[in-house]
């Protein structure tokens, strides 16, 4: 559904309020690169790879999906589908936002590369097209010049501090999914997935070479999505998802 164009009467003062928790949930999100950084550069991509990665691929669950499976033995392929299957909500906000945003043409294919789940959440709660954009392109570009400069200081460290195994930082990939996951963990569909794609992943496990599991837990979630056709609450972020809503 489209947003109205006509701005209310208070509207400098809503602007300055929405770029205030725009910049401050960028900030607190594009942090997280510092972990990004370090992870990917212990799964064996270099520095250059990994600030590469974030500049161009610029969504943290497919980053650290991608990651991930490198650093358990996995091809590039298998990495690739996986961060692919993870990014595809992506599409699902692209969906939701183009009607709320309303640009057009080069507009339109620019600002594609910020929708991520922050960006969405500062935007669909808006209640005109002035504010939607304020919101999005605000925290957009927050979270990517943060997660960036971040990712480059976590790659750095990376890099320094020898084997990162001594300091738990092959742990940090599956700690970071697990921050992923949780909330989603609210709607009870979820849980039964979740716990299916356990079952299928830790089956596969000792047959299958690394990342094939991980995949074929994606299809657990992909035929629950196919056979249930009920909304999932948690789909679409809100502000309080991402601390933003003040």
């Amino acid at each position: 559904m489209a947003l109205s164009d006509a701005l209310p009467q208070a509207w400098p003062e809503e602007r300055r309020r929405i770029v205030r928790d725009s910049i401050a949930v960028g900030v607190a999100t594009g942090t997280y690169g510092v972990s990004f950084g370090a992870v990917s550069v212990a799964a064996g991509l270099s520095g250059l790879q990994t600030c590469l990665l974030s500049l161009v691929m610029f969504t943290g669950a497919s980053q650290f999906a991608l990651v991930g499976v490198l650093a358990a033995g996995g091809t590039p392929a298998a990495g690739a589908v996986t961060a692919l299957l993870l990014g595809t909500r992506n599409t699902l906000y692209g969906l939701r936002l183009a009607p709320l945003l309303g640009w057009t043409g080069w507009r339109k294919a620019t600002v594609a590369q910020l929708v991520i789940d922050e960006s969405t959440a500062m935007s669909v709660t808006r209640d005109h097209r002035a504010a939607a954009r304020v919101g999005f392109l605000t925290t957009g570009v927050a979270v990517f010049a943060g997660w960036n400069a971040a990712t480059a200081i976590g790659a750095l460290v990376g890099n320094t501090i020898g084997d990162p195994q001594t300091y738990g930082l092959d742990a940090a990939v599956g700690a970071a999914f697990l921050a992923l996951l949780w909330p989603r963990l609210k709607d009870r569909r979820n849980q039964v997935v979740a716990v299916g794609a356990v079952a299928v992943a830790l089956g596969l496990v000792p047959v299958t070479v690394a990342g094939v599991p991980v995949l074929a837990a994606g299809g657990v979630a992909l035929l629950a999505g196919v056979l249930s056709r009920r909304q999932d609450p948690t789909e679409v972020p809100w502000p309080d998802d991402v601390g933003g809503g003040r």
